[in-house]
């Protein structure tokens, strides 16, 4: 069994952002604003690779309408030593991947930094950590799950084009879309796993002080196994929000931890409709979720704030 505690409404910041509805997209918090990068229309349509700002969730500006990467479904995008930073990911249609890596400190103007030493992929797990930029597992085709394009490697970098193999094998399972966060000064993986041609779903999590050496947190989390889910740290704590998975479809549901092994399922009577690849952010002291697949395409804002004193009341 797990806690069930009720939570604050979701707000709605907005139901049309102004950028097309889309999910998969890049996505983090720069110099004030919620940024998005690209991501996903339609399986036949070429990706978007526009880039999009916004100071509240609510307003948003269009500052770059044709970026020069064209890979941009599934990407790695970060923050990282004062620039944008986005790498990997699907040109569409096709299977298209990539290892090259870009960076920019206004979303306009892109720098290529060359590529990685990693081979091309999707639906990598990424994160800053140690003044370093990681990226581990994905898989070498969106329509290939098999044993030999899924990745359970780790690489690090400090700089963009300078890339280490920190192990080639990670003990958790090969897997793509499963989330990397630092959370209590380790990396953390959660949940993930394959989805084509066989589909096998994880919802366990692991952690690392350098990347190297996992220890397993827990083999199942309370939370059902999925992929295309979100992962972020807020208030001291482990979050998941959404997903899918094949047996379920898409989740609605959210979930924090204050140590990867025991779970609160947190329920709000006004919450975004259950979605996947979704973009979500800790901006302004609040969770942010936004656009996503929730039965069509989304360009709606969703925010939600906790205060401290909500994990002390019972």
């Amino acid at each position: 069994m797990h806690e069930v505690k009720q939570a604050p409404d979701w707000e709605c910041a907005t139901r049309d952002a102004g950028w097309r509805a889309r999910d998969s997209m890049g996505e983090f918090v720069y110099d004030g604003h919620l940024w998005i990068l690209g991501g996903w229309f339609a399986a036949q349509e070429p990706n978007p690779l526009d880039v999009w700002k916004s100071p509240d969730g609510k307003h948003w500006t269009c500052v770059q309408e044709h970026a020069p990467w064209v890979q941009s479904d599934l990407p790695v995008s970060l923050v990282f030593d004062g620039r944008m930073w986005i790498m990997g990911g699907r040109k569409l249609p096709g299977t298209e991947c990539s290892n090259k890596v870009w960076s920019s400190t206004d979303g306009v103007q892109w720098t290529l930094e060359g590529e990685a030493g990693w081979c091309p992929r999707v639906a990598a797990g990424f994160a800053v950590f140690k003044d370093r930029m990681w990226v581990m597992s994905g898989t070498e085709s969106f329509y290939d799950h098999s044993d030999r394009m899924v990745k359970n490697d780790v690489w690090s970098s400090p700089d963009g084009k300078t890339w280490e193999l920190v192990t080639p094998e990670a003990p958790w399972s090969k897997r793509a879309h499963g989330q990397v966060v630092v959370f209590k000064e380790k990396l953390w993986i959660l949940g993930g796993g394959r989805w084509h041609p066989e589909h096998a779903v994880t919802s366990d999590v692991w952690c690392s002080e350098d990347g190297a050496h996992w220890t397993q947190v827990t083999e199942a989390a309370p939370w059902a196994p999925r992929i295309w889910f979100s992962a972020l740290v807020y208030r001291d704590r482990l979050w998941v929000l959404g997903g899918w998975s094949k047996e379920h479809g898409n989740f609605g549901d959210v979930w924090c931890s204050e140590n990867g092994r025991d779970w609160i399922e947190v329920r709000s009577n006004v919450i975004w409709t259950p979605r996947h690849e979704h973009a979500a952010y800790v901006f302004q002291d609040r969770i942010w979720v936004a656009g996503g697949y929730a039965e069509r395409l989304s360009n709606e804002v969703w925010s939600l704030e906790i205060l401290p004193e909500w994990f002390e009341a019972r």
